[in-house]
């Protein structure tokens, strides 16, 4: 819903009180506060993520330092971030070791899931070029292993080479991909949390004992919390595992008429995997099994993204958002899930034509220059959901991002004065393609700004703040 047809709905309905005032002619700006002795989560230096399929690895060639273009684009999103490798495809790719088999494909996105079932494996020639891509990136790298038809001897036998391989790279292995999603698919209808645990124990054990020393992650759920909650009461027990992980898409699937762009940009999405009540439930495992989050792959519409909603200006600005969002909340990762030419993939392309940025790729970015920045505890008076406000301690000054999901300009009063510089995330409209710009431009520092419709900014507040 779009902010002035909820400032039409509300004002019918008696509650126009609640409205942001710069949403009416004349009204006062939006005032923004925040209280700099009250601090909450640090943004890890390597929040900033990208997922691939598992089966990518099938072609040694794509993640290569000599893939240079791609090392560039990657570099260019965070010089330390982090690369997961999992995916549906995982569940259908095997570990062959040494091969000279020829390459299936030149890329594997999420387009190609519902068709290619077969003929993928990951080589230790692929383990070696991916080292060699992780050194030349700065990342380090989330890895998935085949839960649903591999042997835990099989991947043993794979974890123990990928631990050999990376080395450093790893940050840690994942079993499985999306288990909650595993009954009446790979396992029995019957085939529950507790079942899932039990598996997963009997992996566990083999690979540590192939592979002394390798941390994990998991469960990598989809969207049933349930798996999560069992998963972060039994992770005490396993002093190895060193993050939770799971699954996050505000929308979907992707031919669903439900998925607009006005859905995407509401404050909460009624097609959400992840409402309030399963983010409440999140930060309950964490408590629980006293570890950190990762959201390992996600993004705006699952089942491949939609044209026109995942592809567009608007997807910058909600990316942007929703990275800040999920960081407040001390989340210490996201990564976007693409590859191919995935209509929701930061990055599209292939070695021999080259490679593009979809306009996630700079909402990324945007929230990649408070890597290494402190939240403090902030307020906005009146509230806009429409509004996304942030203020952190970054380098010992004071940093402001407002984000503005809406349609129409909105009027804020900083809470104080602006340096001139500032780093501008925008564009000509919602569904603009290949229009992003993310650009940084000094203006006259003054404490009342006009926030342009679907922009963020980035300030730093002068010293004296």
């Amino acid at each position: 819903m779009r902010r002035r047809d909820l400032v039409r709905m509300m004002a019918a309905a008696g509650v126009a009180s609640t409205l942001p005032r710069a949403a009416f002619a004349g009204g006062s700006a939006i005032q923004l506060g925040f209280d700099p002795n009250r601090t909450g989560a640090t943004i890890p230096r390597d929040f900033i993520g990208l997922s691939f399929e598992r089966a990518q690895l099938s072609n040694p060639g794509y993640f290569s330092a000599d893939n240079k273009q791609l090392v560039a684009l990657v570099r260019g999103l965070s010089p330390a971030g982090n690369l997961r490798l999992g995916g549906s495809s995982g569940e259908h790719t095997d570990y062959i070791g040494d091969t000279d088999r020829p390459l299936p494909f030149e890329i594997f996105g999420p387009e190609h899931n519902k068709s290619i079932k077969h003929g993928m494996f990951v080589s230790t020639a692929a383990l070696r070029t991916l080292r060699g891509f992780l050194d030349a990136t700065g990342w380090s790298c989330l890895y998935g292993l085949n839960l649903a038809h591999a042997t835990p001897e099989q991947a043993a036998r794979e974890a123990a080479d990928v631990q050999r391989i990376l080395g450093p790279r790893l940050r840690a292995l994942q079993i499985g991909n999306e288990p909650d999603a595993f009954r009446n698919r790979f396992r029995p209808a019957a085939w529950g949390p507790r079942d899932f645990l039990a598996e997963w124990d009997r992996f566990h054990s083999a690979i540590a004992a192939a592979a002394p020393g390798v941390k994990f992650a998991g469960p990598d759920i989809s969207n049933k919390l349930d798996y999560l909650t069992a998963f972060a009461q039994a992770a005490p027990r396993y002093p190895d595992v060193i993050m939770l992980t799971g699954h996050y898409y505000a929308m979907g699937p992707a031919g669903s008429p439900d998925a607009t762009l006005d859905q995407l940009m509401e404050p909460d999405p009624k097609t959400t995997t992840l409402k309030l009540a399963g983010v409440e439930t999140v930060q309950a495992a964490v408590r629980a099994a006293g570890l950190p989050y990762r959201m390992a792959e996600g993004n705006s519409c699952w089942d491949g993204g939609k044209i026109g909603v995942s592809d567009v200006h608007a997807a910058a600005i909600w990316g942007a958002d929703t990275m800040l969002r999920f960081a407040r909340r001390g989340w210490i990762g996201v990564n976007w899930h693409g590859g191919g030419n995935g209509n929701y993939s930061p990055i599209v392309g292939t070695p021999s034509k080259g490679f593009t940025r979809r306009p996630l790729y700079f909402g990324t970015r945007f929230a990649q220059a408070l890597d290494g920045a402190t939240f403090l505890d902030t307020g906005a008076t009146p509230d806009d959901p429409y509004l996304g406000y942030y203020a952190l301690r970054h380098a010992g000054r004071t940093r402001i991002a407002v984000i503005n999901k809406s349609d129409t300009p909105v009027q804020v009063q900083l809470p104080g004065v602006p340096e001139p510089k500032r780093t501008i995330l925008t564009g000509p409209s919602a569904s603009a393609r290949d229009a992003t710009t993310l650009t940084q431009r000094s203006q006259r520092p003054e404490r009342n700004m006009t926030i342009p419709p679907l922009t963020a900014i980035l300030l730093t507040l002068g010293r004296g703040r």
